[in-house]
């Protein structure tokens, strides 16, 4: 990682970190344990796979036959002309009961080259007495440093706007993709991905600037 998880807040109005959570509503299903290929077990194919970001702000590449815990992935983050290739790990994954909701989920920390340092979670949770499934983000996150001016000064003018722009976008692309009978396991269980799997080519992308591990490792 490229921060000491001794740095990590301890409380959500911590003034070195921004400190997030928020949900989407995804749906209903009948009380009880999750339906079958209701919409808590699209959501989890769904969240699993990394299908559900704005292709315009973010996409993920990672190797399909990687188990999920433990996952590298590089996150191609996407500004102008700009793609900042920034890696991340997942360092936990978990299928378990919270507050008699049950909650599937992972998440992924940063590492060394990344733009920000941090951590973020997805979840999935089904309150088993109301049917109720909603979409959760867990996260805290900082500014990496980067020894770029520029980038720092387009961090500072563009990042936090950006990062809540996504954290909106990302619950309402679970939900339109539940909807939308969302990918399953079809592709070959080996080579590398990129997600989402149904993204438009932009003219954009052909004068685009790949900046490699943009953040310096501290």
């Amino acid at each position: 990682m490229n921060y000491a998880e001794d740095e990590a807040p301890t409380t959500t109005d911590d003034p070195h970190w921004h400190v997030d959570s928020g949900y989407a509503e995804l749906g209903t299903e009948a009380p009880g344990p999750p339906e079958r290929d209701g919409p808590f077990e699209r959501a989890c194919r769904i969240v699993r796979n990394y299908e559900f970001t704005d292709d315009r702000i973010l996409r993920g590449i990672y190797r399909r036959d990687d188990p999920l815990l433990g996952r590298d992935m590089v996150l191609e983050g996407r500004f102008l002309f700009l793609r900042f290739l920034m890696p991340v790990r997942v360092t936990d994954a978990y299928d378990t009961v919270r507050d008699g909701k049950r909650v599937w989920g992972w998440t992924y920390q940063t590492l060394c080259g990344h733009l920000e340092q941090g951590r973020l979670s997805y979840e999935v949770a089904k309150d088993p007495e109301t049917g109720r499934v909603t979409f959760w983000i867990h996260a805290y996150s900082r500014r990496g440093p980067v020894p770029n001016p520029i980038l720092r000064l387009g961090w500072r003018l563009f990042g936090r706007t950006l990062q809540l722009e996504f954290y909106r976008r990302v619950g309402q692309r679970v939900r339109e993709l539940i909807d939308a009978n969302p990918p399953g396991d079809d592709e070959p269980k080996v080579g590398l991905v990129i997600v989402p799997r149904e993204r438009p080519e932009r003219w954009r992308d052909r004068f685009a600037v790949d900046l490699v591990r943009p953040g310096m490792c501290p």
